[in-house]
């Protein structure tokens, strides 16, 4: 006889307490083997795919696509194991789950081992024996109960574990204790609450009854869109923060980058130039690079400069972390930039490279605009905007010219430093922008 392992959605680092299913992998029935993606899920930091710690015949999942699951609560079930060491058929599940662990303890993708999944392959029953069934499986939803005319209160604690369902259901005014869940023991799913509501707003309306107003569409502020909703206004409510800005002439710095890539080699990028001269700023003004603790009233100058770039993608704005900044050489900062990016636009990078930041570079000029007052990305101390490059008139050298000039603006964290400060770093990165020989004798 097979024993049945629950294994349930796991910590997912850096604070994370829940996930969405964005797509199930396997169907109940399916045989997966041990560290195989079994479920892909999105978290306020990035879309991940979640390994099985065990090996074994998938005989529940718990959870629809687009559901949200705290950390903790049960994603599937697996039979794992027989006495005679063959692979599990519906005949040798047994229907109550056993105790104890075989899994690998992997938890991640990325994470402890990575040998290649197993091809998985549907389970067919033993001749005469009853089809797999989970017995903890949630209702489909079909099953569920519809709404009645007049509802019956439920007396009790209210059935939903989910804060966007209690979220959804406050916002229409609905009363939880009179549904009826169609999740397991009667757990209250989104999809339960939605159909109350279409419920509501297609009931028969009086005569009497005064028109309802026009209601605008709702888009929730989940996953990847909710954490930097969470971080933006957490920066606006906690950081004073002030910007400063400069008009720079950027055309030597594109010469020079034109003149590094006719020389061969790997090709630079222009924000792995701006990154280069940030990093050189920020060993002359250091207590930029730095947060603030506020527990203890300090202000923490960090050793290590960490340079996180704002990166937009389908899925929102997230912004990917050049580790070790100061470290690296303008042709290594474009290179990591350029794998980060990919990784963003794939929706392929961990929470690790998306955490950790100590400086913040913006470059909204992509979107093609000249200026901007960036927020602060909490809880650093400060971030650098670069606006588009575009032809402008500009003296040089006593005469009236068309140059390539570039607006730069500069958000800090006022506890950390005065305008001096600010100042003094916003000129130097212009002076290296207009002379990038300048950074030839930086720090």
């Amino acid at each position: 006889m097979a024993v049945v392992r629950e294994f349930a959605l796991p910590d997912l680092g850096e604070g994370l307490t829940e996930a969405e299913i964005v797509r199930w992998m396997v169907q109940v029935g399916d045989v997966v083997a041990i560290d195989q993606p079994v479920v892909e899920v999105e978290t306020a930091k990035a879309v991940v795919e979640v390994p099985c710690p065990y090996g074994g015949v998938v005989t529940a999942r718990f959870g629809e696509e687009g559901q949200t699951l705290d950390v903790g609560r049960p994603l599937l079930t697996v039979a794992v194991g027989s006495p005679d060491g063959q692979t599990p058929t519906a005949a040798t599940v047994p229907a109550a789950p056993a105790d104890g662990d075989s899994g690998s303890g992997n938890v991640l993708v990325g994470y402890g081992t990575s040998g290649p999944a197993a091809r998985r392959r549907r389970v067919r029953p033993a001749p005469g024996a009853p089809a797999l069934a989970p017995a903890a499986a949630p209702a489909p939803v079909a099953a569920a109960a519809p709404v009645a005319a007049v509802p019956v209160r439920h007396e009790g604690p209210v059935a939903v574990i989910s804060p966007l369902v209690r979220r959804r259901a406050r916002e229409h005014g609905l009363d939880l204790r009179v549904l009826t869940g169609s999740g397991p023991d009667g757990l209250i799913l989104r999809s339960d609450v939605e159909r109350a509501i279409t419920a509501v707003s297609t009931a028969p309306v009086t005569a009497a009854a005064p028109a309802a107003p026009a209601e605008g569409t709702r888009i929730p502020l989940r996953g990847i869109r909710g954490a930097v909703a969470e971080k933006l206004g957490r920066s606006r409510r906690e950081i004073p923060d002030a910007t400063c800005w400069v008009d720079a002439d950027a055309t030597e710095l594109l010469a020079a980058r034109a003149a590094m890539n006719a020389a061969g080699g790997p090709k630079v990028s222009v924000l792995a130039l701006f990154a280069r001269i940030c990093a050189a700023a920020l060993a002359r003004y250091p207590e930029l690079n730095s947060t603030v603790d506020t527990g203890r009233g300090e202000i923490v100058v960090l050793p290590e400069v960490h340079i996180g770039f704002a990166a937009q993608t389908e899925r929102g704005l997230v912004v990917p972390v050049v580790r070790d900044a100061h470290r690296r050489s303008t042709e290594e900062l474009s290179a990591e930039i350029g794998r980060l990016t990919e990784a963003a636009r794939s929706g392929a990078l961990t929470p690790a490279q998306l955490t950790g930041g100590t400086f913040t570079l913006n470059n909204y000029g992509v979107f093609g605009v000249d200026g901007s007052t960036p927020i602060i990305n909490h809880p650093e101390a400060a971030m650098l905007g670069v606006g588009r490059i575009t032809p402008k008139p500009w003296v040089h050298r006593g005469e009236l010219a068309v140059r390539q000039v570039v607006q730069l603006s500069f958000t800090f964290d006022h506890r950390v430093c005065d305008g001096g400060t600010a100042g003094g770093f916003l000129r130097f990165v212009a002076d290296c922008v207009e002379q990038p020989a300048v950074l030839l004798r930086a720090v």
